[in-house]
């Protein structure tokens, strides 16, 4: 009983409720930041018990992190969008984020679909371009079904060209469209004259230049560009200035030796140089193949896809047939908002380019990047704690890429569902605000989380299937 006649500190888990009467009794007292696991739901805790010692998983797991560790994406071509990409038609739209059909999008996705269809010449106006897209007789998908990823709304239809990354280990491939840059843009859903225009040009005049340099260059190692690029302050996702700026002395010769004509030639160099996010769109194509080397591996609980559609927040897991996604109700982005815009003018999560913090880069790497809350919010100690963070709820790291200000610590390497559902503790993403209505553009930038349900529901469907 000596204990009592002390001085006691005292320690409060669960409600804070304790803590006031504590403390009411002019006695210290700590709360601790706790909950349950998974929300103290039952049919979840028991799907992590069934699979949280399973040795089988502990085995699928490590080899999907090697297949991720091993990759090595190479940019080796362009091409237009219906050539390139296995599957696609004169009628496929393929946008960001789980499968969504056109009456369920978002006021951005729309607008970009509409642009699209104007842009095919499949529709004049806006309004033929609406009805054609609610018929039926348009073909939409997730890019991800078909080896491809976009920014934002991601939007990519048959004529617009594509860069094509190659993961040189496994022999896989992947797609993204170019980054037209800021302001009017399709990927916020803006479909103008000055929109449509932007898209013929880099069809018609960028993209033949493009497809000749790269052919020249033979090839550009973006894992190579990557991991130089988070040693010169890039996460390769909100922040791409080095990397961009990397690929451009790349690039640089072979547009001095590509025999076009030069106004031409001068012109698309101008278009890479005034773009410094031109880089986003090949470090999502880099991740995205990189993943897919990984998906497919029997009882592995890796996470292979993260991606949004400013509805529904969606993701694959390795172990799990590639059509299955797990979704839940996109969430809204935490940040910094524009001058002249409030919380009522963002539109949800929305895009394909969570696939690089599912990589380990983005949001993941903040770390490497501390210049970057400058644009997303927070100080450069929250961009460190984010990315230390992440290592709690991945399988391994990744040395081929790592992060300076950590002593050159790998990046993480595979979110484990298992891992996240035990924690609470939900990925890390940085990303852009668009406005809610097509056309408006980007509105500001932040930080945002999944849903936890998307986990659970991924928990307890491979429990569910496990032999």
């Amino acid at each position: 009983m000596s204990i009592f006649g002390g001085k006691l500190n005292f320690l409060n888990v669960g409600t804070p409720l304790f803590k006031g009467e504590i403390e009411r009794q002019n006695r210290t007292c700590f709360q601790v930041d706790w909950k349950p696991v998974a929300g103290g739901k039952i049919e979840v805790i028991e799907a992590l018990d069934k699979v949280a010692e399973d040795e089988r998983i502990n085995e699928a797991n490590a080899k999907a992190a090697e297949k991720i560790k091993a990759a090595h994406p190479l940019l080796v071509g362009m091409d237009l969008a219906i050539n390139a990409i296995p599957g696609m038609t004169k009628t496929t739209i393929l946008h960001a984020g789980p499968p969504i059909s056109y009456d369920r999008m978002c006021g951005p996705m729309k607008g970009a679909v509409i642009g699209a269809l104007i842009y095919e010449g499949l529709a004049k106006t806006e309004e033929e371009a609406d009805k054609l897209a609610a018929s039926g007789e348009i073909t939409f998908a997730p890019c991800h079904q078909y080896g491809a990823v976009g920014p934002m709304a991601g939007i990519t239809s048959a004529t617009m060209p594509v860069h094509i990354v190659k993961n040189n280990t496994d022999g896989n491939f992947s797609y993204s469209n170019v980054n037209e840059g800021l302001g009017k843009v399709l990927r916020f859903g803006a479909n103008n004259e000055e929109v449509l225009n932007r898209l013929r040009y880099i069809r018609d005049e960028f993209f033949p230049v493009m497809k000749k340099v790269i052919e020249l260059s033979g090839g550009i190692d973006l894992k190579n560009l990557t991991a130089q690029s988070l040693h010169m302050g890039d996460e390769c996702h909100n922040r791409n200035k080095a990397a961009t700026s990397l690929l451009i002395r790349e690039l640089l010769p072979f547009f001095m030796k590509v025999d076009m004509d030069k106004e031409q030639v001068d012109k698309a160099l101008l278009f890479i140089s005034g773009n410094d996010h031109y880089y986003l769109n090949l470090s999502m194509a880099a991740c995205k193949c990189t993943l897919d080397a990984a998906h497919g591996i029997p009882y592995s609980t890796i996470v292979t896809t993260m991606a949004r559609n400013g509805v529904d927040f969606g993701i694959r897991v390795s172990g799990m047939p590639a059509d299955r996604w797990y979704t839940a109700p996109a969430n809204m982005v935490q940040g910094l908002l524009f001058p002249g815009f409030n919380d009522e003018d963002a539109a949800p999560d929305l895009g394909d380019s969570a696939i690089t913090e599912t990589c380990g880069i983005g949001g993941f790497a903040m770390a490497a990047a501390p210049a970057i809350v400058q644009f997303v919010g927070g100080c450069v100690e929250d961009a460190i704690n984010y990315s230390k963070q992440m290592y709690e709820i991945t399988e391994s790291e990744n040395t081929n890429y790592s992060l300076p200000p950590l002593d050159f610590r790998g990046i993480t390497v595979g979110i484990d569902v298992r891992k996240v559902i035990a924690s609470g503790i939900l990925p890390i993403i940085n990303t852009g605000i668009a406005h809610r209505e097509a056309g408006v553009g980007q509105v500001g930038a932040g930080i945002v989380n999944p849903p936890e349900a998307c986990f659970e529901k991924a928990i307890t469907d491979f429990a569910n299937n496990l032999k």
